[in-house]
């Protein structure tokens, strides 16, 4: 595994008036969103990034880094297991010793090394590593053609430390050079360089060192090659200056590994997405931890046969990480997590399955040709790709938002916290996984075990933060029930409060709309809705704002709008459809006064506030719309899965300007547009 981070309807009543199914707001601090100074040219896709410099140079500096990390531990800990008889290192303990070496620093001064890329220019930093990493590779190089293994075992803690520093700005880098719009791919892209760069590092490793007599001179050349080649290609990085010069030093790793925590602990979604992303740390060096006995124990298979596993697994999560920009088009897409949850458990407990039906070869072991004539390993290795790309998609949309989401101020100390958190939940799964081998089970039921308890640790996860349950409701009503074109989503504001108002077309409107933002929308809804089985649960979950009639109910009609101006304080984003209910014939009705109230009462509180008009296209005659006599969800197959609809986004109207008469217009104009 590699080192932590170095390298998260139904129907409503027919008098339901105001509004519909809701987005919670996530903390009463508005989202902080990376500095990008202006709206990017539009390229094809996150390929495109490879030739642009804010990039391209970063990227090659972090793939030749977790390369050259992967071939020296690989090499050592073949040569130290195959080749070399020490004593006090026996060949049983060497993987374990050295993977702990390597760890190490991550929890000592994971802390310090984020408060460093906060308080310093990261390009200096990244610079800085890179140097450090020539210097320690040069010393492993001596190590290696004098076969010293106590310098062999100093360099592994001192290339852990050198990733260690790496790390927070490794990930506190991305959001100040790409765009929201960028961040999935990038994060992406990094993640898949990781992956196979881990993957070529390995193999190289372990080609070289089996080379007779001078295995370890080649593999000593090839340390000190990456590490100049890494120097050099740091050169184009552009300036990243610091996001907090000011900050004070505490070079106390355990107080300062503390304060970290808590730091993370500010900010809900923040801090349960690291722990959502450690988990997918611990998921995942579970499997990558006993791919050697599995292939041996289990598909009674040669190195070769492990060798293809690691293959296997590092092309799935590569290709999930690749995936998250197109299905997300290219927004930091939460509502991927849960699917990438369920994926991992799907096809955890299908390889369970999948080995029992496994025969050991008549003689000796399967050869790489051997196994993969066999079509009962094709679906093993099928599940192990999909249970990785799954991964792949459940992790690179947590990292996207912890950049996003993380003030830029101490965005590094956050993402130091994560590394911290990683690296204990990896621990734990290697303790874990050698407890239950200890007391009997077999490396399936391991893999058994873990999906399983992969999909309570979603569950919880998803229920304490809504967002993401909500956000997988959302993407998958815009990608798989509808086909969903939006235009103009660049026009809703990355951050600072917004009042979105939208025609009232259908039962699923707001839904349409939390799958175009980038960011949580709080919707204000008929009081009525909450007294739904099962809808008033999840309007409740979602935080909705419950509102009625004033003359109904006075105190529920003021504390909406108390409510709503809580929203806007908070910084955040409120949903509004002002015509106060669901059109009955399609046509757009009047609009109500309430945007009106609110934008008074945020005048009063200072705050100035962009109105953003939207309009829904080609609902209306969905099974989700009131075509049937008044009534919606009449007919099953009217207009359901794949049709087409869109969402046409306009420019935001200064609050002063945004009159329910302006507002009107606007929207009857992007709705006219098609």
């Amino acid at each position: 595994m590699p080192a932590p981070a170095a390298d998260s309807p139904a129907q409503r009543p027919a008098h339901a008036s105001d509004h519909s199914f809701t987005e919670s707001s996530t903390q009463a601090a508005a989202p902080l969103v990376a500095p990008a100074p202006q709206e990017p040219a539009l390229h094809p896709n996150q390929f495109a990034l490879m030739g642009q410099r804010r990039f391209a140079p970063f990227f090659w500096t972090q793939f030749a880094g977790a390369a050259n990390d992967n071939l020296f531990k690989f090499a050592f800990t073949v040569m130290v297991t195959y080749q070399l008889q020490v004593s006090w290192l026996p060949p049983a303990m060497a993987g374990l010793v050295i993977g702990a070496l390597f760890i190490l620093p991550y929890l000592l001064f994971s802390a310090t090394a984020g408060q460093l890329a906060d308080k310093h220019d990261k390009r200096a930093l990244i610079r800085f590593t890179k140097s450090l990493e020539i210097a320690i590779m040069a010393l492993a190089a001596w190590g290696l053609v004098t076969a010293h293994v106590p310098v062999l075992l100093l360099c592994i803690f001192l290339t852990g430390l050198q990733s260690t520093l790496f790390g927070p700005v490794k990930y506190a880098y991305l959001p100040n050079h790409l765009h929201e719009r960028e961040l999935t791919g990038g994060n992406g892209m990094v993640e898949m360089g990781t992956f196979v760069a881990i993957l070529l590092g390995n193999v190289a490793g372990g080609l070289l060192i089996a080379i007779p007599q001078v295995g370890a001179y080649w593999v000593a050349a090839a340390c000190v090659t990456l590490a100049v080649l890494g120097r050099l290609v740091t050169q184009p990085i552009p300036p990243t200056p610091a996001t907090d010069p000011g900050l004070r030093m505490n070079w106390n790793p355990f107080t300062e590994t503390w304060r970290n925590l808590v730091l993370a602990h500010g900010d809900v979604v923040v801090f349960r997405s690291l722990l959502g992303i450690s988990w997918m740390w611990f998921f995942g060096a579970v499997f990558l931890s006993q791919f050697p006995s599995f292939a041996k124990d289990v598909l009674h298979g040669n190195e070769q046969v492990a060798s293809l596993l690691l293959v296997v697994f590092s092309i799935g999560i590569g290709t999930g990480s690749l995936l998250c920009e197109v299905l997300s088009k290219r927004h930091v897409e939460i509502g991927l997590v849960p699917l990438g949850a369920i994926g991992m458990t799907v096809f955890s407990v299908d390889l369970y399955f999948a080995t029992r039906a496994l025969t050991a070869p008549e003689a000796g072991v399967f050869t790489l040709a051997s196994f993969v004539a066999q079509p009962a390993h094709w679906r093993v290795m099928a599940d192990l790709a999909l249970l990785s790309l799954f991964a792949g998609l459940y992790s690179v949309p947590m990292y996207a938002l912890i950049q996003l989401r993380s003030a830029p101020t101490h965005r590094a100390r956050i993402i130091a916290a994560n590394n911290i958190l990683n690296a204990l939940f990896m621990i734990a799964s290697s303790i874990l996984a050698g407890l239950m081998l200890t007391l009997g089970a077999s490396i399936p039921q391991i893999f058994l075990a873990v999906g399983l308890a992969n999909a309570l640790v979603g569950a919880y996860i998803f229920l304490l933060v809504p967002e993401y349950l909500l956000r997988f409701v959302a993407w998958v009503a815009s990608r798989l029930v509808y086909r969903y074109r939006v235009r103009g989503d660049e026009h809703i504001p990355l951050a600072g409060p917004a009042v979105l108002v939208c025609n009232h077309v259908s039962y699923v409107d707001a839904v349409l709309l939390m799958a175009a933002s980038p960011r949580p929308i709080r919707f204000v809804m008929d009081h009525r809705i909450f007294k739904v089985p099962v809808l008033g649960w999840l309007f409740r979950l979602a935080k909705a704002i419950p509102i009625a009639p004033r003359a109904e109910d006075l105190q529920a009609y003021e504390a909406a709008f108390a409510a709503a101006a809580q929203v806007l304080r908070g910084g955040d984003l409120l949903g509004i459809f002002p015509e106060g209910g669901i059109t009955r014939d399609g046509s757009l009705q009047p609009f109500k006064g309430g945007v009106a109230k609110i934008l008074e009462q945020a005048s009063a509180d200072g705050l100035a506030v962009p109105v953003v008009p939207m309009a829904l296209t080609q609902l209306w005659g969905s099974f989700f719309s009131r075509i049937e006599r008044g009534s919606a969800m009449a007919r099953p197959f009217r207009r359901g899965a794949f049709s087409r609809v869109g969402l046409n986004i306009g420019t935001p109207l200064a609050g002063s300007l945004a009159t329910p008469e302006a507002l009107r217009a606007a929207v009857e104009g992007l709705h006219a547009a098609g």
